[in-house]
């Protein structure tokens, strides 16, 4: 990672004191601020990289300041979060959060959560085509091949593998998935949703027991790698 500069915006001085020091050891500038009020402001003037953002605030909630950012900031918000808000997590999700990290976290895992982020908010590569090591999805051809062989897909789970391809490295809830693939009146299909998954990843998993590409965040959603 070469200096990106990191927004970080919590209360506990403890929690900005040891994102200080793991973002700059991973070579990160950063930029504090304790209130939502301060983080609004100097996400306006430093126009950060990426911004790690608390989800309860003491001024004003982190879903309600997420929401304020989001209307012109298009740069990746990640949520810290403790572990039994799931609601507030999803929610986070569902308003344009690209990820999110609960608390107490392992430093490894944060940057690297950070680091796909990152990499993921430069346009790369054509949508055409999509390559994820083993597995190569070519959109316009309607093909998904691991390495040179070919996997045969369903319509229903070529989408399902497409909607999730296009969103890699970003946490998709069940209600969104659900509400893509299978509209407005399936977003409470949730057990409906993980038997395509199970089927998506016998097919495209080497090891459907050890997924490397479709990951599960429990009970929120899943997460492509």
């Amino acid at each position: 990672m070469t200096k990106a500069l990191i927004l970080v915006i919590d209360d506990e001085p403890q929690m900005r004191k040891l994102l200080t020091v793991a973002l700059e050891t991973n070579e990160c500038k950063v930029v504090l601020a304790e209130t939502g009020k301060e983080g609004l402001a100097l996400a306006a003037n430093v126009n950060p990289d990426l911004i790690l953002l608390d989800i309860s605030l003491p001024d004003v909630s982190g879903l309600e300041l997420l929401a304020s950012l989001k209307a012109w900031y298009s740069r990746p918000v990640i949520m810290l979060s403790v572990l039994q808000d799931e609601h507030a997590i999803v929610q986070a999700l569902e308003s344009g959060a690209n990820d999110y990290v609960t608390k107490p976290f392992r430093t490894a895992e944060l940057m690297a959560r950070i680091r796909t982020a990152l990499r993921l908010s430069v346009p790369s590569q054509p949508t055409a085509v999509l390559t994820f090591d083993d597995l190569h999805l070519n959109i316009p051809a309607h093909t998904v091949h691991r390495n040179e062989e070919e996997i045969r897909l369903t319509a229903t789970e070529f989408d399902l593998l497409c909607l999730l391809a296009k969103h890699a490295g970003r946490v998709l809830t069940h209600q969104f998935i659900l509400k893509e693939i299978w509209g407005v009146g399936h977003q409470d299909d949730t057990p409906y949703l993980r038997v395509f998954i199970g089927t998506l990843r016998k097919k495209i998993e080497i090891d459907p027991n050890k997924p490397q590409h479709i990951i599960t965040e429990s009970r929120v959603g899943y997460r492509f790698h």
